[in-house]
């Protein structure tokens, strides 16, 4: 039994034992207890039998239901129960004052409650003048801590003020303190009275400077506070004053003035309701309110928009494919779609716009002939480029909540026309990406269907607006990057490369007017004949478009401006002989693909973004032991048709009187020069067995003739796609003869007449046909149909 001189309370060596979940007691403080677990229930009932004097330990986790011996700390408090009182749902409620701490020694049982051997740890009492100084500064740090708004009642100030003892008052501050349990805990193990003084000096200063921090926050939204209530009590006196003066009120005339800026925007009436709420809002806040601004941006939007304002449209066709034809040379496809839409126009009023596609290689007009259509149809006309564009909310705009909203590009162009009607380009729609912010395609499906787009949703307005009346015009290189749903929305128009004869023509009454003008210059300094126009166009370019065409007239301009400049009278007259001396040596060769018939060459045509194009296949064999090697960069489809081709070959051995042993033999490398370009598609499988068949029967290819097309194992060819393309391509680069997929004959048609009067078609079903046709010498055509078209 351990004696108590303070009270003469004699604690025994084994007490029942309470687990405390998210408290500790300390000594001499009468506290609350809740009892509700049934071994601490059962603890609580042996201590009322017994000496009514419990043991109270903390455990370490507190979401512990059932806490094992080991889930309790070491150091606790002994506690007399001073009133215990049973509630009805069976839990129990005392009220215990803490003794001494005390130290587990060991636990004599766990059910049906928890019981220990205790020790009583005496209190180290040393009161010097540090200690001293210790007790006065921790009571100051109290006091500080009242003063800057901790929650302590007044009593317990003055109870602190008069405690003598250095732990309790330590254990006293410590209680009153919002400390975390493992803090707690520190202090009730701590050694002395010295040590706990200074744990929780440590602590209550950590507390003060949280409490100094949040008090100069407080000061400066109070100031900041009181700044605002003042301005707006002054406000509010300046407005009477100004009332009692008859002066007018500057905030009153604004919202009249929107108000009749509102009611003359003619605005739907949903959107009329929506206007008129936001302006009372308006009225009731101060003008100083951040809020204010917002609102007032948002109402200028709404007003800016036009509802109802349309351009007065044309309906004079004759007129219109005046206008068509005085911009652009060709694109017949596009001019006829739109005369289409002016008819029907005529017809009836209710039609909706078009949504067109433009898809071709660059430097065709698609761009540009958006300004012509807008023109011919007496319309606005807007451009956005949508190159880049990742997120969604360009589309459709940001909401208001965000600081700096605005509408998306759809809204803000239509603004920007100041009608509702205008021809509205958008740029580049196959070069839209996607990535966390949203994927902009999925926005521009509602803008580019006429089925919704009479209630377009712009996140920033919240207010239907009709795009129904908007004719839309997309533009793209390559079809294969939009998505379906959004290509399925849109009525494509393809573009395919300028003949020779049409970039004559642009550049005669296009290209070198403008550019002669650009540079100051005018008919009397210069003079482009026709014969150094087409060598530009051979030699010096090889486009689909007309883009480097014209920066190569801009570059021959450039330098006539400055021998004008420096004195030239005379008119300078560019022609075939003398144009190197303006735009260097020649970039290209004009003709045949190849000079000479050579083995194991073969001429192939691609088609591009940039348009259809030439390429040569070269095969060689070398010793070895069978390997097949490709380069010139090819992707896995070209890969795929030379194994076909290798496998066709070596199956028609017999037929081509080569070793049918050659594969185990040699070694076979096929390559596609310009190999830092990249290569795919099926379309060169005729041309590299060709090249193939070429190189193993020593019988070399005609240079005059091209081909495309797709082999299968069995040599069947197949059709393939750009077949106008390449078959301009060709034509560019002089070729003669032409071998086609017989089931592409369909697509000669839209091949220009000049185009076809100057080449030979030969339409092949089997590679038997196209090695007859190609390899020399020439044999009788047993199978292939030729044909020539004639003017």
């Amino acid at each position: 039994m351990y004696e108590m001189d303070k009270d003469e309370i004699i604690v025994p060596e084994e007490l029942p034992l309470i687990p405390l979940r998210d408290m500790i007691i300390f000594p001499n403080l009468v506290v609350p207890l809740f009892v509700g677990r049934e071994r601490s229930i059962n603890a609580l009932e042996a201590a009322m039998k017994e000496e009514h004097i419990v043991a109270l330990v903390t455990q370490k986790a507190a979401e512990l239901q059932e806490p094992e011996i080991d889930d309790l700390y070491r150091l606790g408090t002994a506690a007399t129960i001073m009133q215990e009182l049973k509630i009805p749902d069976g839990t129990a409620k005392a009220l215990v004052e803490g003794l001494s701490r005390i130290e587990i020694i060991e636990f004599t049982q766990t059910t049906p409650y928890f019981r220990a051997r205790i020790r009583v740890l005496p209190e180290q009492e040393e009161k010097d003048i540090e200690v001293e100084a210790l007790m006065r500064n921790l009571v100051a740090q109290f006091e500080r801590a009242a003063s800057l708004g901790k929650p302590i009642p007044q009593e317990v100030l003055l109870a602190t003020a008069n405690i003598d003892e250095p732990s309790r008052l330590a254990d006293f501050i410590a209680f009153h303190l919002n400390l975390k349990i493992d803090e707690k805990q520190q202090i009730i193990e701590a050694v002395n009275a010295r040590d706990r003084l200074e744990r929780v000096s440590l602590f209550l200063s950590r507390e003060l400077e949280i409490l100094e921090i949040g008090s100069k926050i407080q000061s400066r939204v109070k100031e900041q506070l009181t700044k605002t209530q003042k301005e707006y009590f002054l406000r509010e006196q300046l407005k009477a004053i100004q009332q009692e003066l008859g002066a007018s009120d500057e905030q009153a005339s604004e919202i009249e003035e929107l108000r009749r800026k509102i009611k003359s925007a003619k605005m739907p009436r949903q959107v009329n309701e929506k206007a008129l709420k936001e302006l009372e809002r308006l009225a009731k806040i101060p003008s100083a309110a951040a809020e204010s601004a917002v609102i007032r941006t948002y109402l200028d939007w709404l007003i800016g928009v036009p509802w109802q304002k349309k351009s007065k449209q044309k309906l004079d066709l004759k007129e219109a494919a005046n206008i068509l034809d005085e911009d652009h040379y060709g694109l017949d496809q596009v001019k006829k779609r739109v005369l289409e839409y002016l008819a029907v126009h005529q017809l009836t009023e209710k039609m909706k716009g078009p949504i067109l596609c433009f898809v071709g290689p660059p430097g065709t007009g698609k761009t540009s002939i958006g300004k012509s259509i807008a023109r011919s149809l007496g319309r606005k006309f807007v451009r956005i480029s949508l190159g880049g564009v990742h997120d969604e909310a360009e589309i459709r705009g940001h909401r208001r909540t965000y600081v700096g909203a605005l509408p998306g590009r759809i809204i803000q162009a239509i603004h920007q026309a100041g009608t509702k009607n205008p021809v509205f380009m958008l740029d580049e729609i196959d070069k839209v990406g996607t990535d966390f912010r949203g994927d902009p395609t999925a926005a521009l499906l509602e803008v580019l269907d006429p089925e919704q787009n009479f209630a377009f949703s712009d996140h920033y307005l919240e207010v239907p607006f009709d795009l129904s009346d908007v004719i839309f015009i997309t533009t793209a290189n390559l079809l294969e990057t939009t998505p379906p749903a959004l290509r399925d929305r849109m009525e494509v128009i393809p573009y395919v490369g300028y003949t020779e004869e049409e970039k004559v023509q642009i550049a005669t009454k296009h290209l070198i007017p403008k550019q002669i003008e650009s540079h100051g210059l005018n008919g009397k300094h210069l003079l482009i004949e026709e014969g150094a126009l087409r060598k530009i166009i051979r030699e010096y370019t090889r486009e689909a478009g007309v883009r480097d065409l014209e920066r190569k007239i801009a570059s021959i301009c450039r330098q006539v401006a400055r021998k004008v400049v420096e004195g030239e009278k005379k008119r300078l007259k560019i022609t075939s002989e003398n144009i190197h001396n303006y735009l260097g040596p020649r970039q290209f060769r004009y003709g045949l693909a190849e000079e000479a018939d050579e083995i194991g060459v073969a001429t192939g045509l691609a088609w591009t973004e940039a348009g259809g194009d030439v390429l040569s296949v070269e095969t060689t064999i070398l010793a070895g032991k069978g390997e097949l090697t490709l380069t010139g960069h090819l992707g896995e489809v070209m890969r795929e048709s030379a194994q076909a081709a290798v496998s066709y070959i070596r199956s028609r051995a017999e037929m081509l009187k080569i070793d049918k042993h050659f594969y185990s033999e040699y070694d076979i490398h096929i390559h596609v020069p310009s190999g830092a370009i990249p290569k795919d598609g099926p379309s060169a499988g005729i041309t590299i067995a060709t090249s193939l068949a070429s190189t193993l029967t020593k019988r070399p290819v005609k240079r005059e003739m091209a081909m495309t097309g797709e082999i299968t194992l069995r040599g069947r060819v197949l059709p393939v796609g750009g077949i106008k393309e390449k078959i301009l391509a060709a034509h560019r680069a002089g070729i003669k003869g032409i071998i086609v997929p017989m089931e592409n004959e369909k697509d000669i048609e839209l091949v220009p007449k000049e185009v076809k009067e100057e080449l030979k078609f030969f339409f092949v079903d089997h590679m038997d046909e196209v090695l007859e046709l190609a390899l020399t010498p020439e044999k009788p055509v047993k199978r292939a149909r030729e044909l020539t078209v004639k003017a």
